[in-house]
């Protein structure tokens, strides 16, 4: 008996450690696979060329309704809350929304105007809203100091005093910007200028001829609901999934809006026709420029005209764009995507639209980009963060006596593309990389597209608005990081005044 036991357990024991054996393969094995799997599927580039329907029409959003009060101030009122929408067809999703459910109303004013929004946050969390692109006082900024809290409302209130421009509005609370605009809180600010002749040279028309595009990236799960991350795989239009847009004149003017978190788009038609690049950021160029591509970094904005046929169609795409990383990085970063975006639909007789004058705006140079110009100011942006250091908003760091002119350098000392974003003012691009800009970015900037390992020189004024306690913001303008805290803050002081004591997120000093 016992000497069959002996004979048996070596036997056992070697097929059980067989049976681990394979077990432990079987998992490796397993893992390994699904390993391969995720890589694939989150590296494989998104093509939806020739496979969007366009059918729906595209929403145009808006003009939001506006009264002048008392004191002759055009007042607007904006209530973010909560609510669903339908993006996707036959979805419903939960989304965040002005004045509705998704996105929200375009407000228009006129330079010269004064006017004042009443922020309504019907939310249930605090939330804020950064006029992005606008010269105004700090405290009317709208960033991570002015918090308007769950049933709270905030009046902002100022003068506009710049040229006509495309500008937007989005939440800018600190650590959650991304995922506050993702869910849908923002909307187009645009400012007309009655005394510039090139106004009525162009296609002018809300809606008609002249035409808002938010374009945004989405990430939806099964059950519909949107998902916050950096990436999507489904493009939206003023909140529109495969929109098309009925065109009724010779000439269409696209007020092109990247609201993305952090996608870059470049922007052409399926045809490869030229189109005429005739603003940018901060309002119209010195003159049109053609073009066949536009790319644009998240927070950028482009105003671009394009000439139709009667009876043609033609698809507004966003190619694969130059990142400035290797084929492998761009695969994690957007940089193979290709996308169909709007289908322009012209009608069988076209009312007739005039050609495009030569001259738009008047741009002086804030420097002559011919001298050796010393730098003022450095940036270095790596690692989610700005000079080594990461954002606290309880710190100041950077002091700009008003009245000055400056020259920024800014780098992107890391192996992903950044873009960066200055509040408060229009800058001029002197060089990138030593070069000096293409035409259609001889124009008025607000934020600036950084491939890793590039430098750019900026000009910029600091005319009024000198508050020592209450900072603007500068920031990549990519949320994710702008959230880690690739972010700084600047105030604008009188002449040898020194900064001053920020206000913490109650709007009370320290």
């Amino acid at each position: 008996m016992t000497e069959r036991v002996n004979q048996t357990t070596p036997t056992r024991s070697r097929m059980t450690r067989w049976l681990r054996r394979l077990l432990v393969l079987g998992i490796v094995l397993l893992v390994a696979v699904a390993g391969i799997a995720t890589f694939v599927w989150f590296t494989m580039p998104v093509d939806t060329i020739g496979q969007v329907a366009f059918q729906q029409r595209l929403v145009i959003p808006p003009l939001a309704d506006s009264e002048i009060d008392s004191d002759g101030r055009r007042v607007f009122e904006l209530t973010a809350r909560a609510g669903t929408s339908e993006l996707l067809p036959g979805t419903e999703s939960d989304s965040w929304g002005f004045n509705g459910d998704f996105l929200g109303p375009t407000l228009r004013a006129d330079r010269g105007e004064r006017v004042e929004v009443n922020v309504h946050n019907d939310l249930n969390e605090t939330t804020t809203v950064h006029w992005h692109g606008m010269h105004l006082p700090a405290k009317m900024d709208g960033g991570p100091h002015q918090m308007i809290a769950s049933g709270e409302r905030w009046s902002p209130a100022w003068e506009i005093d710049q040229q006509a421009a495309t500008l937007w509005y989005h939440p800018h609370l600190h650590g959650r910007t991304r995922d506050h605009v993702n869910r849908g809180l923002a909307g187009m600010f645009i400012l007309d200028d009655p005394d510039d002749p090139a106004a009525q040279s162009l296609p002018h028309e809300y809606g008609v001829d002249d035409i808002p595009m938010i374009v945004q990236d989405r990430a939806f799960d099964g059950s519909g609901d949107m998902r916050s991350g950096n990436f999507g795989d489904t493009l939206l239009v003023n909140s529109t999934f495969g929109p098309f847009l009925d065109v009724t004149t010779e000439a269409v003017r696209l007020r092109v809006l990247n609201a993305s978190a952090a996608r870059v788009y470049n922007f052409g038609f399926s045809d490869d026709r030229e189109f005429a690049v005739v603003g940018s950021d901060g309002g119209l160029l010195p003159a049109p420029v053609d073009r066949h591509r536009a790319t644009l970094s998240p927070g950028e904005r482009a105003e671009i005209v394009v000439r139709m046929q009667p009876g043609e169609d033609v698809v507004l795409r966003s190619y694969e764009p130059d990142l400035g990383t290797n084929r492998f990085a761009a695969l994690f970063e957007g940089g193979r995507d290709r996308f169909d975006i709007l289908e322009l639909r012209a009608a069988d007789a076209l009312a007739p639209s005039p050609g495009l004058p030569d001259t738009l705006a008047s741009v002086p140079d804030l420097v002559n980009p011919r001298d050796d110009l010393a730098v003022d100011r450095t940036f270095s942006m790596r690692s989610n963060k700005i000079n080594g250091r990461a954002m606290d908003i309880a710190r100041i760091d950077e002091v700009v006596e008003v009245g000055s002119t400056e020259v920024w350098e800014v780098e992107n000392a890391d192996g992903n593309y950044h873009n960066f974003h200055v509040h408060d003012v229009q800058f001029q691009i002197l060089n990138t990389d030593g070069h000096h800009p293409p035409a259609e970015f001889a124009g008025w900037k607000d934020t600036i597209f950084l491939p890793p390992g590039s430098t750019a020189r900026l000009a910029l004024r600091f005319s009024d608005y000198a508050d020592p306690n209450y900072p603007y913001m500068l920031h990549c303008h990519r949320l994710r990081h702008e959230d880690r805290g690739m972010m700084s803050q600047f105030v604008v002081v009188e002449p040898g005044q020194s900064a001053g004591s920020p206000p913490d997120h109650q709007g009370t000093h320290r």
